[in-house]
């Protein structure tokens, strides 16, 4: 009966030690943006747009405290820009007559050197989501986007 009564406050303790948390884990995010461009005569231009700028959101916000609208007029567009960006070219996927499959291979070649090159750094692929956006009225000339986001984590 001793030994349970020594062992029992040792194990909780144990136990309790274990689960509390002795690190601070930080998790960080990255999104990998790939622009294809299905243009009429292939004049459009596609890439993978990669920001290499980190910005604090809270610089960019307008908060509501009294319920009125709440505009952010000193901040203007060009300030939420970023200038530090990579961008690598793709081809063109589509030139109004047809798909050019050579075009699709070389731009998967480029995305997966993108995609190598980020795990290599430690990043993990976690979730991809991709649009079209295409006019597909009258007189449409297949003029058409097609973005893809990366979502990566560490």
């Amino acid at each position: 009966m001793k030994f349970l009564l020594l062992i029992f406050p040792l194990l909780y303790s144990a136990s309790a030690y274990a689960q509390s948390p002795t690190t601070k884990d930080t998790q960080e995010f990255k999104i990998v943006t790939i622009v294809e461009s299905l243009n009429y005569r292939g004049n459009g231009e596609s890439s993978i747009i990669d920001s290499q700028t980190e910005v604090d959101d809270s610089e960019y916000a307008a908060f509501k405290t009294d319920g009125s609208k709440a505009k952010n007029r000193e901040l203007k567009g060009k300030h939420v820009k970023v200038d530090n960006l990579e961008e690598i070219k793709l081809q063109n996927i589509f030139d109004g007559l047809e798909v050019k499959p050579r075009n699709v291979a070389s731009n998967d070649a480029m995305i997966s050197s993108k995609i190598n090159s980020m795990l290599q750094d430690g990043w993990r692929l976690t979730y991809v989501t991709s649009a079209v956006e295409s006019d597909g009225g009258d007189g449409d000339l297949s003029n058409a986007i097609l973005i893809s986001r990366l979502f990566f984590s560490r």
